[in-house]
C-alpha cells in the first residue's frame, strides 16, 4: 500500500473513501453520469469513470443507457445487517400491532454514526399519507427532532450526546425544531423524568409524535419505538397521555423479549 493511497489520519484508504462519496452521489441523485459525477466531485472524467466502472463490476451499480444507479445488491446488504438486530426481529410485531391499535405510523429507529436509520415502519388505516414519510426508510434523520431521535438521545451519556451535536448540529428542521444545544440538554432531562419523548412540530408541521428508548439487558439503548399522528390528534392531553402508555407498554414488550432471548 503506497502512502498515497493513505489520508494523514489513522490508516484510512483514500480509495475507500472516494468510492463511498461516489455511492453517496449516485444515491442523492438517483443516478449519475460521468461527466455529472466528474463536476460534483471535483475529479477529471476519466477518474470518475475508473470509479463508477469499479463499482459497478463489483456489483455495486449498475449502467442503464449512460448513467450509473445504486444497484440492488445494496438491498441485500441492508437486509441482511437489519435482520441480525435484535431491536429489529423483536420490534418488528410490536409495530405492526402498535400500528393496527392506533391507525397512525410507527417506526422502529436505530442510531448509527449520530443519525437516526428508520428500520421499519408500517402505515396505520388512519395515518396520513406523504411522500416524507415513505422518504423516510432511505434517509438518516438528524436526532434532535424527532420523537425517536429525542428518546435516543435521552439515553446516552450527555458527552455523546455533545459529540453527536458538534459532529451534526441542530438545523432546523420547523419553526419548533429545538436549535439551541442548552436548551437541548434540558429537553433530554425532561425525557428521562417523563420516560418518553414528545416531537411537538419539531420536524413535520401539522405533526406530532411520541417516542420510548428500548434498552438491551445491560441497559445501553439500541433505539426507539414511536408513534407519529396529526397534531389536533396529539393536541388532546387525555389522548396523548393513552398513546403515551400504549407505546412505553410496547417498548418494555419488546425489551422483556430480548432480554429472555440473550
Amino acid at each position: 500500500m503506497s502512502a498515497g493511497d493513505r489520508d494523514d489520519g489513522p490508516r484510512t484508504l483514500k480509495t475507500v473513501t472516494m468510492a463511498s462519496r461516489v455511492i453517496d452521489a449516485v444515491r442523492e441523485r438517483g443516478g449519475v453520469g460521468v461527466s455529472e459525477l466528474a463536476t460534483q466531485l471535483e475529479v477529471s472524467k476519466s477518474t470518475a469513470y475508473i470509479h463508477l466502472k469499479t463499482l459497478e463490476e463489483n456489483g455495486l451499480l449498475v449502467q442503464r443507457d449512460d448513467r450509473y444507479e445504486l444497484a440492488f445488491e445494496f438491498s441485500v446488504l441492508g437486509e441482511s445487517a437489519r435482520n441480525r438486530s435484535p431491536l429489529y426481529r423483536y420490534g418488528k410485531p410490536k409495530v405492526d400491532e402498535l400500528a393496527d391499535e392506533t391507525g397512525q405510523y410507527t417506526h422502529i429507529v436505530t442510531e448509527e454514526n449520530g443519525r437516526g436509520i428508520n428500520l421499519y415502519q408500517v402505515k396505520g388505516e388512519t395515518g396520513v399519507d406523504g411522500d416524507y414519510q415513505s422518504a423516510k426508510l432511505q434517509q438518516r434523520d438528524h436526532l434532535h427532532y424527532t420523537a425517536s431521535g429525542k428518546a435516543i438521545l435521552a439515553s446516552l451519556p450527555r458527552d455523546r450526546v455533545a459529540e453527536i451535536v458538534d459532529r451534526h448540529g441542530l438545523p432546523a428542521q420547523t419553526a419548533n425544531t429545538i436549535t439551541d444545544r442548552e436548551t437541548l440538554f434540558d429537553e433530554l432531562e425532561t425525557i428521562r423524568d417523563r420516560g418518553y419523548a414528545y416531537n411537538d412540530e419539531e420536524e413535520i408541521e401539522g405533526f406530532c409524535a411520541i417516542g420510548v428508548p428500548v434498552r438491551n439487558p445491560d441497559d445501553d439503548v439500541l433505539g426507539s419505538l414511536s408513534v407519529s399522528a396529526p397534531a389536533q390528534f396529539m393536541r388532546d392531553e387525555q389522548a396523548r397521555e393513552r398513546l403515551s402508555e400504549r407505546v412505553m407498554r410496547s417498548a418494555n414488550v419488546i425489551e422483556v423479549n430480548i432480554n429472555m432471548s440473550s
